[in-house]
């Protein structure tokens, strides 16, 4: 699990970075009103992007439980109708989101002075949504299959692809915000294009073995019986169920919805109730909005290779849930246990200790208030790392095991603790701010708590 999660630990690091650069460029060669117009359609894109990746990573534990059933029927049949499906409601959201522009913008409340600015920017960002699907579809699909190394590739490369063309652009060209936009395309294209062209042209079987790839059966159903010979499926027999199959069974459109809509919810449900709190620590003045904001990005980096981890290892529960290796999945839940643990419970001693050093890197160390009420922050959710890194686990568990519908329920009792408490705790003269920083830590625990109440006695792990 930990190799398999690597490559994905670095390539959510490499994204981060790819994020900062992306900022500094602008900002330093655009300036300010730039930089805000980027960072606002920064988080409006994010948004969309949970939504796929949320439909993406549903698809995707399903790809996982077929994979290590050794069903390649199933395998390419949940494949094709993901592909479909979620490539549907790209197009759907592309279209609205084209014809919304200006609506999205005032409910954003973007001031006059960067709306036209903004407006050119996200105008040309919203035509590489459909790149974002691909990269993100391709991606969940080669994880499923035990590749974590190829998405990172060309997420790397796409990375550095689009800083050198912001550099080009901006620098050299100066083409402005519209440069800006345009590089970031070009480099969703890149990876979207790119890696779908490696999964259907990549072949890895023998002669032998490819004469007996055929496009998928309709299916009755999933018993034993509709089972291949247990051999392991490659990249070349998805291809021909990806492109080939157009006699669907509605049993697999059905799974893929369940799947990909209860992970698509949980993602927009996470980012529902973290729009919520940044309203409410918006209240609280610029000092404390800044804080919140250096020390977001800390906590995030923090705990992000747990979250990863997290995510390879509900690959690993459902390739070993599809092939009924319940003893497997005992043994590794026991070891993913200890490992989130253990790193969690080491960078909790890191940030407590480096909190005001952490914060100095975002901001000056004169900002004697904002480094105060950051490092308040952290000690606080740094204490607790190890509360997210068993909510993620327990994330991963269920979508791993067919109940993705438990995992939205634990996101909800998390998130819903943590807003409800906030706005409850943080009006109290005497505890304030930190009501909102000691909400979060109590969300995760009550859906730790929650969590393993879900699990089934009779297949408990």
């Amino acid at each position: 699990m930990l190799i398999f999660a690597a490559p994905m630990i670095l390539g959510n690091l490499l994204q981060q970075c790819y994020n900062i650069a992306d900022s500094l460029i602008v900002g330093r060669f655009l300036g300010a009103h730039a930089l805000g117009a980027v960072g606002s359609a920064y988080t409006l894109m994010t948004f969309l992007t949970s939504v796929l990746i949320g439909l993406c990573m549903g698809s995707g534990s399903l790809f996982s439980f077929y994979f290590g059933k050794g069903d390649r029927e199933g395998l390419h049949n949940s494949a094709f109708a993901s592909f479909r499906f979620i490539g549907s409601i790209t197009i759907v959201m592309n279209i609205a989101v084209f014809l919304g522009i200006d609506g999205i913008l005032k409910l954003l409340k973007v001031p006059a002075s960067v709306y036209a600015m903004m407006r050119e920017y996200v105008f040309i960002i919203f035509m590489g949504i459909v790149f974002v699907f691909l990269y993100n579809y391709f991606a969940y699909l080669l994880r499923a299959m035990g590749d974590s190394v190829t998405p990172l590739l060309f997420l790397g490369a796409a990375a550095l692809l689009n800083i050198g063309l912001d550099l080009l652009f901006i620098a050299k060209f100066s083409r402005g915000i519209q440069g800006a936009a345009v590089a970031t395309v070009i480099a969703q294209m890149f990876s979207g294009l790119g890696i779908g062209c490696y999964v259907l042209l990549k072949e890895v079987f023998s002669k032998e073995e490819r004469k007996r790839v055929f496009l998928p059966k309709r299916s009755t159903g999933h018993s034993d019986d509709d089972c291949m010979d247990g051999s392991v499926t490659s990249v070349g027999s998805i291809k021909d169920g990806v492109l080939g199959s157009r006699n669907q069974n509605r049993n697999f459109t059905g799974e893929v919805i369940r799947f990909s809509m209860a992970a698509c919810v949980q993602q927009s449900v996470m980012n529902f109730g973290i729009l919520m709190i940044q309203g409410l620590v918006n209240s609280f003045g610029t000092a404390v909005m800044a804080a919140f904001a250096a020390a977001v990005k800390i906590d995030t980096l923090a705990y992000m290779p747990a979250q990863e981890f997290a995510n390879a290892y509900s690959i690993f529960i459902s390739q070993n849930y599809g092939a009924g290796e319940q003893k497997r999945i005992r043994k590794g839940t026991k070891s993913a246990i200890i490992i989130s643990v253990l790193f969690c419970l080491v960078i909790s001693c890191v940030v407590y200790i480096k909190s005001p050093q952490l914060m100095q890197l975002f901001v000056k160390s004169t900002e004697e208030e904002i480094i105060r009420i950051g490092t308040g922050y952290l000690r606080i959710e740094g204490a607790f790392y190890w509360g997210i890194g068993l909510l993620f686990l327990l994330y991963g568990y269920f979508r791993g095991n067919g109940r993705p519908e438990v995992s939205v329920i634990l996101t909800v009792i998390s998130l819903g603790t943590r807003v409800a408490l906030a706005y409850v705790l943080s009006p109290l003269p005497q505890i304030g701010v930190y009501g909102i920083w000691w909400a979060i830590p109590i969300g995760w625990i009550l859906a730790d708590i929650a969590g393993l109440l879900f699990i089934n006695p009779l297949t408990s792990t």
